[in-house]
């Protein structure tokens, strides 16, 4: 990791200004070794019609913490990283409160990393279980 955690999550923070991260209030909140911790409120903004959290809000939050993940293991001066592949299974519905999404890496390779994204509630419920495939990529690529 090319940042202590404190600036990682500083970092992030900075990186998420007038993007969907900050529309979807999403918060990075915790690093470690090979994993990224973010949280995102469920409220109306991140409904279906039928008043549950949206799954694509749930795809969301994943795709952002698991790429977000990726830069702890690339130079930011020098390389990008771009999501190529997600999937998600959605198990648990949920209507209010916070999820969490917790990026561990199961593939740390040059040019591909593999995460796996697990959504968790307050009180731990898996909510939705994704896999997320990034490439790094030469910055100007």
């Amino acid at each position: 990791m090319n940042f202590t955690k404190e600036e990682f999550l500083e970092f992030s923070k900075k990186i998420c200004k007038n993007t969907l991260m900050e529309t979807l209030n999403i918060e990075f909140t915790e690093v470690g070794e090979g994993f990224l911790k973010a949280k995102m409120p469920v409220n109306s903004k991140v409904h279906q019609p039928m008043g549950l959290l949206h799954g694509g809000a749930s795809v969301a939050l994943a795709e952002s913490v698991g790429s977000a993940a990726s830069l702890m293991f690339v130079d930011v001066s020098k390389f990008e990283v771009r999501g190529i592949e997600i999937s998600a299974n959605h198990l648990k519905s949920k209507t209010e409160g916070i999820v969490y999404g917790t990026a561990k890496i199961i593939h740390k390779g040059k040019t591909i990393h593999l995460w796996e994204i697990r959504i968790t509630d307050e009180n731990d419920n898996l909510i939705s279980l994704c896999k997320l495939t990034n490439i790094v990529l030469p910055k100007n690529a």
